[in-house]
């Protein structure tokens, strides 16, 4: 028996690409039930149909910033994912009062209902630019992050964790680049890339679950949990992928053009997972870190007392060696993405 066994799930956010891989994994560690909470009662619909699991899965339409309705949600809950985000940069930026409803105050409402309903472990989803924020986005996820931390440190006696998850860019989601070129290749042989120098950090919809799964498993409670990801040059995607969809669909590579159309709002070259003050104080725990706050270092050093300490430095995708076009390949085919 698993962590996962026989418990009660919810999962805010639960029918976007995140949401999906997670409950796939976590039907094989046979839970009691995992509420699938959203706003969107048509992806709701299309999920059911395709899981087709009425003694398993209950689906609940709400918004993470209704209090009432998720505290309801939570009842009887014990571990909680918050997937729920606005995550689109140029939407943020254009809408930041309804990206801190969402990112902010939804996040808030979360830790309140999970502290009321006494949850073991709540995660939440957080993003690499949440580091030195330059946009509404990034800028969100990271007040959203010090509610997480600050939550195992005035929770009373509740018995809840907090743990936040640092997500790179995950091949193949809901408004990644990939099905959009994809899309743009096919329909205008006409590629538009911000900017070819761009880098970015890349995860697979796989590691990405296994990184939240495990984090709400084992996490103390107040950690942030960030994947040791490879970087990619986003001219370097952008040319796979042309070569892969015109080998596959017999189109004359000649034929797609790349048009550099500049940054869009809010966006910015290069992305980050760890401040330099950070990696002080950071684990590393082989295939992750653990990034602790420094607020609260005594208790967490204690829990990570056995671990190796983080190599000191500032992990920034401008600074590190970006993979080989032949690896990106590998990825793209190896996750059916191309």
């Amino acid at each position: 028996m698993g962590y996962y066994t026989d418990k009660n799930i919810l999962i805010i956010g639960g029918t976007g690409t995140i949401g999906r891989g997670l409950v796939k994994k976590l039907i094989d560690e046979k839970p009691n039930v995992i509420r699938i909470f959203s706003r969107d009662e048509y992806k709701q619909f299309i999920m059911d149909k395709e899981i087709n699991d009425n003694k398993t899965f209950r689906y609940l339409i709400g918004d993470v910033r209704d209090y009432d309705r998720v505290e309801r949600a939570m009842n009887d809950v014990d571990v909680v994912f918050n997937l729920a985000a606005m995550k689109h940069v140029p939407s943020c930026e254009y809408n930041p009062e309804e990206a801190i409803k969402t990112n902010i105050q939804g996040m808030e409402n979360v830790i309140k209902a999970a502290v009321y309903n006494n949850v073991d472990s709540v995660l939440f989803t957080s993003s690499d630019k949440a580091i030195n924020p330059t946009n509404t986005y990034g800028a969100t996820k990271l007040l959203a992050e010090k509610l997480v931390q600050a939550a195992n440190f005035s929770k009373g006696n509740a018995r809840t964790r907090f743990v936040a998850v640092r997500f790179g860019n995950v091949m193949g989601s809901r408004g990644s680049v990939i099905p959009l070129f994809k899309k743009q290749i096919l329909e205008k042989r006409c590629v538009t890339v911000t900017d070819k120098d761009m880098t970015r950090f890349m995860m697979t919809l796989f590691q990405s679950v296994s990184l939240i799964m495990g984090a709400a498993e084992k996490s103390h409670g107040g950690e942030a949990f960030v994947l040791k990801m490879p970087v990619i040059r986003l001219i370097d995607l952008t040319e796979v992928i042309i070569e892969e969809t015109c080998r596959k669909f017999d189109i004359d590579i000649n034929s797609v053009k790349i048009k550099n159309i500049g940054l869009r709002a809010g966006e910015r070259k290069f992305e980050e997972l760890m401040t330099y003050e950070e990696s002080e104080i950071a684990y590393d725990l082989g295939n992750m870190y653990a990034v602790i706050p420094n607020t609260y270092v005594g208790e967490l050093n204690k829990y990570y007392q056995v671990k190796n300490r983080a190599e000191v430095g500032s992990y920034n995708s401008s600074d590190i060696m970006p993979i080989t076009k032949k690896k990106i390949r590998n990825l793209l085919l190896n996750e059916g993405l191309v």
